[in-house]
Formats: structure tokens, sequence, C-alpha cells
């Protein structure tokens, strides 16, 4: 890499190097991001801090399954258990699942909770 240096009052100011050359160190720069960002998930997941939703999970609300049933299922919740820990009837909680009723913003939040995910990976678009 041929590198042109410019001095100002024999401070180093700017160094010149040819595009081709510029292109290279972004392309190595962005690279060096994505390896500190996937190590620094890695360490997430470790600590427990961040988890994986499995493939299947995500397939399932893209295929139309409600999030809130499919979370409740993943985490292994009954609708009563996860009633329960929201302090909401089931049959609340069933027409949430069904989406026969929006559930208000305090509900949701709890729901969200009580089931380790945001809030906005529950909500429904209508």
């Amino acid at each position: 890499m041929t590198v042109q240096v410019i001095k100002n009052k024999d401070e180093l100011e700017w160094a010149v190097i040819p595009y081709n050359d510029y292109l290279t160190l972004i392309e190595k720069a962005e690279m060096l991001d994505d390896v500190d960002d996937y190590d620094r998930i890695q360490s997430a997941i470790i600590r427990g801090e961040e988890e994986l939703i499995p493939s299947e999970i995500v397939d399932a609300i893209l295929d139309g399954q409600t999030p809130v049933k499919v979370f409740r299922e993943y985490r292994l919740l009954t609708q009563h258990e996860l009633a329960d820990k929201v302090r909401i009837s089931v049959p609340y909680l069933s027409q949430i699942e069904t989406q026969k009723r929006q559930g208000s913003i305090r509900v949701l939040t709890a729901i969200a909770r009580a089931l380790n995910v945001t809030l906005d990976m529950i909500l429904v678009e209508n």
C-alpha cells in the first residue's frame, strides 16, 4: 500500500491512499465490526442475557399463529399457569390468544414479562 503523508507544521495531518486500498480497508473494518458483534452476542448468550429463538417459533408466528400462544407453549406453560402469573382470567387469555380480544398495554406487558420476551415480540398487527 502506498501512502502519501501530508504534514502541517511538522505535525502529521493527512494520509492519502489509493482508492482501491481505501475500499479494502473499509471492507476489513466492516468485517471486524461483524466479528465484534458476534462475540458480544455470544458472550451475552453465555451470560444468559440473550436467547436464541428456535426457527420453529419464528415459523409458527410467520404462519399466522398468535405470538402469545406460541411463546406460552414454547415456555411449557398452560393457559391457567400464564393467566395466574399475569393475574387475568383464563377466558381473557384465551381471547387474546385467539385474537377475539385485544389486551390492554398493561396486560400485554405483563404477559411479555411472564413469557420472558419483549412486548413487540407478542404484539399482533390487525
